[in-house]
C-alpha cells in the first residue's frame, strides 16, 4: 500500500482515455487503484516495484528468526495487494473502453505491462530481503530509478502536475546516483566477486533511465498510436540516443562511482582508527 500511496493521494481517478466509450470530464472518471494509461506506464512500474522494495526492506530490517518463511509471507501479502489493485483497475477500464481491435490491443498491452511490473516488484522484494549483501545491493541498483520516479509522484500528489517546482526534476535526476553510490559503498569490494555487482549496478544506472525516457516518449506520442512498426523504430532510435554520449547518463554514473569509492575510503579509515580490543587467554 505504501507503494501505491502517491497515486491514492491524488484521488485515484482513472486517467482520461483516448478510447473511452463516452465523453466525460477528468474529474468524472471512475476510481482506479492503478493509473492505467499508456502515458503512465513508468509511473505504474514505480508504484508497484517500490511496494515490493518496501516489503523487502521491512523484512531485512526486522531480520526475523524464520527469515525465509517471513519473506515468502510478505511476498504473498505483496501479491494480494497488487493483484487486487490490478483486478479492480482492469475491471473499471474494461467496462469503460469502446469495443474493437484497437481497444483490445490497448487493454492487452497495459495488462502485460502491469504483469511485468508485479513480477519486477516480487524480484525487488526477494533481492532486498536476501541475506546476501551482494543481492541486496543488486536490488538497490534495480530500484534506484523507479524510487526517484516514486518520490516525484509524491510531490505531484501534494501540489499537482502544474505546480511541481522546477527544482524537483533536477533533484530527482541525481537521486538514483546517490542511492547506487551508497549501496555500493555498503556492499564493498571484498570478496572480489562483488566487483560484478558494482558493474551491474552502474550498468543499470546507465540503462534504466534510458528505458524510462524511451517508453515515456514513444507511448506518449499519439501520432504513432496503433503503428507498431513505427513505434518500435522510434523506440530504438530514442534508446540509442539516450544511451549515447548525448544522453547525459555519464555524470550520474561518475557521481555514483565517486560516492561509492568515497564511502569505501571512509569505511577503511574508520576501521584503521578503531581501537583494537585486547583479548585474554581463557582460563
Amino acid at each position: 500500500m505504501l507503494g501505491l500511496g502517491p497515486w491514492l493521494l491524488t484521488g485515484a481517478e482513472l486517467p482520461l482515455q483516448n478510447l473511452w466509450g463516452a465523453e466525460v470530464a477528468a474529474d468524472q472518471m471512475p476510481m482506479s487503484l492503478l493509473p492505467l494509461s499508456q502515458y503512465e506506464l513508468t509511473t505504474i512500474v514505480a508504484l508497484l516495484t517500490v511496494g515490493g522494495a518496501a516489503a523487502g526492506l521491512a523484512v531485512r530490517s526486522w531480520s526475523p528468526a524464520r527469515r525465509r518463511l517471513v519473506a515468502w509471507c510478505a511476498a504473498a501479502g505483496l501479491l494480494v495487494v497488487q493483484f487486487t489493485a490490478a483486478v479492480q483497475s482492469f475491471t473499471v477500464l474494461g467496462d469503460g473502453l469502446t469495443g474493437g481491435t484497437m481497444a483490445g490491443l490497448y487493454f492487452a498491452g497495459l495488462l502485460a505491462g502491469v504483469t511485468a511490473s508485479v513480477a519486477a516488484a516480487l524480484v525487488a522484494h526477494l533481492l532486498l530481503c536476501s541475506r546476501s549483501r551482494s543481492l541486496a545491493t543488486l536490488g538497490a541498483g534495480l530500484m534506484a530509478v523507479p524510487f526517484a520516479s516514486w518520490t516525484v509522484e509524491w510531490v505531484v500528489g501534494f501540489v499537482g502536475h502544474a505546480n511541481v517546482p522546477v527544482e524537483v526534476p533536477t533533484m530527482a535526476h541525481w537521486i538514483p546516483a546517490i542511492l547506487v553510490g551508497c549501496a555500493l559503498a555498503w556492499c564493498g569490494l571484498r570478496p572480489a566477486r562483488r566487483a560484478a555487482v558494482w558493474a551491474a549496478d552502474l550498468a543499470l544506472l546507465w540503462v534504466v533511465p534510458a528505458l524510462f525516457i524511451s517508453v515515456n516518449y514513444v507511448l506518449g506520442t499519439r501520432v504513432l498510436a496503433g503503428d507498431l512498426q513505427e513505434m518500435l523504430l522510434m523506440s530504438r532510435q530514442i534508446l540509442a540516443a539516450t544511451l549515447g554520449p548525448a544522453g547525459g547518463a555519464a555524470p550520474t554514473v561518475v557521481l555514483a562511482l565517486v560516492i561509492a569509492l568515497a564511502g569505501l575510503g571512509a569505511k577503511s579509515i574508520a576501521a584503521h582508527r578503531r581501537p583494537d580490543v585486547p583479548t585474554f587467554p581463557s582460563a
